[in-house]
């Protein structure tokens, strides 16, 4: 302990421990080395005391006492005695009541060979039961929602679960019901556990008593490999991946106190059924003539060697270079891999190629120069207690979940100050201090009164779609507040506006974060709430315009690469957008796709159909035939998560290992191989022959990343945070100018849920029907306005479509507005939204 007054002294079994004030019993003895067995206490919620297994003998000065360790705090000079003879009959005693009712039913339970009952049955329990009454029955399994069973005989009352949904997810949709001996768990009548987070539930439970669908009778515990690992999503959350028979069969959170904190969303722990999906790509694909079938025209997408394959991508690369030119190649994505496959990918674009026209992004995230010039917050910082938070990005709750249960607990126990500077009402509303639910498009001057601080407030005065009140009542809280961390998360709150304007927010901003600094205060910094999973380590590395491998700028990096690399592009390219219309206008004959679908994911449909359409050449790398892949003339089949080794930066710059634990289907390829491969057909050999080789190179040419050794990364739990680069933050001025709304107009919003029709979620069978029906949501004040009823089917116009789809009540849509959410399984906004707007607006008529 750094801090000696929060020192404790204490003993245990006779042994001096240094404890922390406050701090239980239990909790301590854990940290000794001493163990307490124990079933409802998890150190990540509150203790109730409940299962009366952590009972000990505690002398706290006045004679020794048997009491649960889990409810008693630590005291100067308190004893401790797990060993006593009273200790050992009291535990032995609660096992004998817990086994009481529970059905010995081990051998076909999921939980058998990794349940603590078992093992402190054995360790602490009777060796024979005096009890031959019936035990109680129940029906068994009862679904409590799709993904989630109860088998409500084998439980033994612990409250974990409870708790979690209450106290942690912030969904108490699953109760104690019933009394006395009959007291059970279940879900309230008509109302299943729809919540994202209910497979923490299943990890958590310490019996068999919840389980989940998609594991259910697939393996044993002593049949499974298992590595830990990083799920390659924003958060970069810390993950164990288990594995029978050369399949990945679960994935369980990892306690990473930097992180996650062991919690996983329902999305990420059940995507490994995708993974495993037998629509895998397993070969190269080429177009031509299956064999069999001489009547085909030849444009079938057919399997073929590798040498075949690369060979044809090699040769329609060096065809457009000799053509029209080094930027007549682009390279879109690269958000799914490793850092070692997008150096790779980005030293082909940019070193051999010499193509700067290169973009991770799919124009649904703000720009490279802006993510890496803001000074960057850990979700550790954003938690501080006592801190401020400013939500200026899509709900984390359908977005990055476990930043969610993060946040959450930061505001409900730490006492954090959340003020919501968003387009409409997220998960964490009814949590914010303060609500600035703005006009879409408006939020640059919502922040600038904000930080400002200068608010003529009044009734009827309003900026940007919020009441001068509510600004002035922000803006004091935000002053009062000045002397702790402020952490502002940044993203695009709705992808039917342009980036601009949260751009422009995030300007006004560090006007107030340099104030502050200058005034020896913590200041403000800034965590990129971006929606791809690898999209930081993909800037890292230089997978976007006029930047190379790490966080250098184009024109400064020459001499840096000069020894490893021997050229750079001459001129910046451009981004998604842009590479996307250029495709569009036949000045693209090379498009590389790398885990990327423009034609199901860009917010521009038809520019994305023109672009595939008038493309020579289209290469994917990919694990499934999406709508893009299934268009593109070469396919490369590609390693998917632990399927490969490497890197992964999470939002706040921290890196992670992934690990291998399976090998790909067929004859995939990890990333990094396929560009190494184009790189020697392309007369360029990178001399990688491993991803740790690769790992080696990057540590020797970005900056960001100077000795960061996989060992220096491995041996940290929580793995390391990169170095801040050398990338400016320029703040612009205000210059975007949003049109007034008419008296028949709404602002369009459009976000992602966490559930649609995304490659992954659609490929697991578990995920792929929780993806809601598109409806458009409306503020109930709107419906007379706009003279429709809620639950009728109305016409939405916009300046580029047209759609048919159910208009429903949401009081958390601003007024003024209309929700439609974004990849829906059924009807695409993208229909609707004006990508050359800065906003969309909509019309409706039924």
């Amino acid at each position: 302990m750094s801090d000696q007054e929060t020192v404790v002294n204490i003993t245990v079994n006779g042994q001096p421990v240094e404890a922390q004030s406050g701090e239980w019993v239990i909790a301590a003895a854990e940290r000794a080395g001493v163990h307490i067995p124990h079933f409802c206490y998890h150190p990540r919620m509150n203790s109730v005391g409940m299962c009366r297994m952590c009972i000990v003998d505690i002398d706290t000065g006045r004679g020794p006492a048997l009491q649960p360790s889990c409810m008693v705090q630590v005291s100067e000079g308190m004893a401790v005695d797990t060993t006593s003879d009273q200790t050992r009959k009291a535990q032995d005693g609660v096992l004998e009541f817990l086994l009481l009712n529970h059905p010995l039913d081990c051998p076909v339970c999921d939980k058998g060979g990794e349940c603590p009952l078992q093992d402190q049955t054995m360790a602490y329990g009777p060796g024979e039961s005096r009890f031959i009454e019936e035990k109680r029955h129940f029906e068994k399994p009862i679904p409590v929602n799709s993904l989630v069973y109860l088998d409500r005989e084998r439980c033994i009352l612990c409250d974990r679960c409870t708790r979690f949904a209450d106290e942690v997810a912030g969904d108490p949709l699953i109760t104690f019901q019933d009394r006395g001996d009959q007291t059970q768990v279940n879900t309230f009548p008509d109302l299943p556990f729809s919540s994202y987070f209910s497979g923490n539930t299943v990890q958590i439970c310490p019996v068999g008593a919840l389980t989940a669908k998609p594991y259910r009778f697939k393996a044993r515990p002593w049949d499974l490999t298992e590595v830990e690992s990083t799920y390659p999503n924003p958060m970069g959350d810390r993950v164990v991946v288990q594995a029978s028979r050369d399949q990945v069969l679960r994935y369980q959170g990892v306690d990473s106190d930097a992180v996650n904190w062991g919690w996983l969303t329902d999305k990420d722990r059940f995507s490994f059924e995708a993974t495993a999906s037998e629509l895998r790509l397993g070969s190269p694909l080429v177009r031509g003539t299956p064999l069999g079938r001489p009547d085909s025209d030849g444009s079938e997408l057919v399997e073929t060697s590798w040498r075949q394959a690369l060979t044809q991508a090699a040769d329609a690369i060096r065809a457009a270079i000799e053509g029209k030119g080094p930027q007549s190649v682009a390279v879109l994505g690269g958000a799914r891999l490793t850092n070692e496959d997008q150096y790779a990918w980005a030293r082909l674009a940019k070193g051999v190629i010499g193509t700067d026209n290169v973009d991770a992004q799919l124009d649904d995230g703000l720009p490279a120069d802006v993510v890496l010039g803001l000074p960057r917050a850990t979700i550790n910082r954003a938690c501080a207690p006592g801190g401020t938070v400013i939500l200026m990005a899509p709900d984390p709750k359908e977005e990055q979940g476990t930043l969610y249960l993060r946040l959450r607990h930061a505001v409900v126990n730490d006492g954090v100050q959340l003020i919501e500077l968003t387009p409409r009402a997220t998960g964490l509303s009814h949590l914010a201090a303060h609500r600035l639910h703005h006009r879409p498009g408006e939020a640059a001057a919502v922040a600038a009164a904000l930080v400002g601080g200068d608010i003529d407030a009044g009734p009827d005065r309003e900026i940007g779609g919020v009441s001068a009140d509510a600004l002035a009542a922000a803006a004091a809280g935000l002053a009062d507040r000045a002397d702790q961390p402020i952490t502002a998360i940044l993203g695009r709150p709705s992808l039917a506006e342009a980036a601009g304007p949260t751009v422009e927010a995030a300007a006004e901003l560090m006007k107030l974060a340099k104030l502050l600094t200058a005034g020896g205060r913590p200041g403000i910094a800034f965590l990129p709430a971006l929606h791809r999973g690898n999209v930081l380590g993909a800037l890292d590395m230089g997978l976007a315009p006029g930047l190379l491998p790490g966080r250098v700028n184009l024109a400064d990096g020459t001499t840096a690469l000069a020894e490893s690399w021997g050229s750079v592009p001459a001129s910046p390219g451009t981004d998604a957008r842009g590479i996307l219309k250029a495709a569009a206008d036949g000045n693209i004959d090379v498009l590389i796709l790398l885990g990327a679908d423009p034609l199901g994911d860009f917010p521009d449909r038809k520019v994305a159909e023109s672009a595939i359409n008038g493309v020579g050449t289209v290469i994917a790398s990919d694990l499934f035939l999406h709508r893009s892949a299934a268009q593109a003339h070469i396919v490369f089949p590609a390693a998917g998560f632990g399927e490969r080794r490497g890197t992964h930066t999470n939002m706040e710059g921290r890196i992670t290992r992934e690990r291998q634990i399976v090998t790909s289907p067929g004859t995939a390829r990890a990333d990094w191989a396929i560009a190494s491969g184009l790189a020697r057909l392309l007369d360029a050999d990178f001399g990688f022959g491993s991803p740790e080789e690769v790992w080696e190179e990057i540590i020797r040419v970005a900056p960001s990343h100077r000795g960061l050794s996989l060992e220096a990364i491995g041996t940290q739990t929580d793995g390391a945070v990169a170095a801040g680069g050398s990338i400016a933050f320029s703040s612009p001025e205000i210059v975007t100018s949003v049109p007034h709304v008419d008296a028949y107009s709404l602002r369009l919003v459009s976000s992602r849920r966490m559930y649609d029709r995304g490659t992954l979620v659609q490929h697991a069978p578990s995920l792929a029907g929780l993806a809601p029906t598109a409806v458009l949501a409306l503020n109930p004040y709107d419906f007379d306005r706009v003279g429709v009823d809620p639950g009728t089917e109305v016409q939405v116009i916009s300046n580029v479509g047209e759609m048919f789809v159910p208009v429903v009540s949401d009081a958390g849509v601003p007024r003024g507005a209309a929700a439609f959410g974004y990849n829906c399984p059924d009807l695409d906004v993208r229909a609707l939204i004006d990508n050359d707007a800065v906003v969309t607006d909509v019309r409706i008529q039924t």
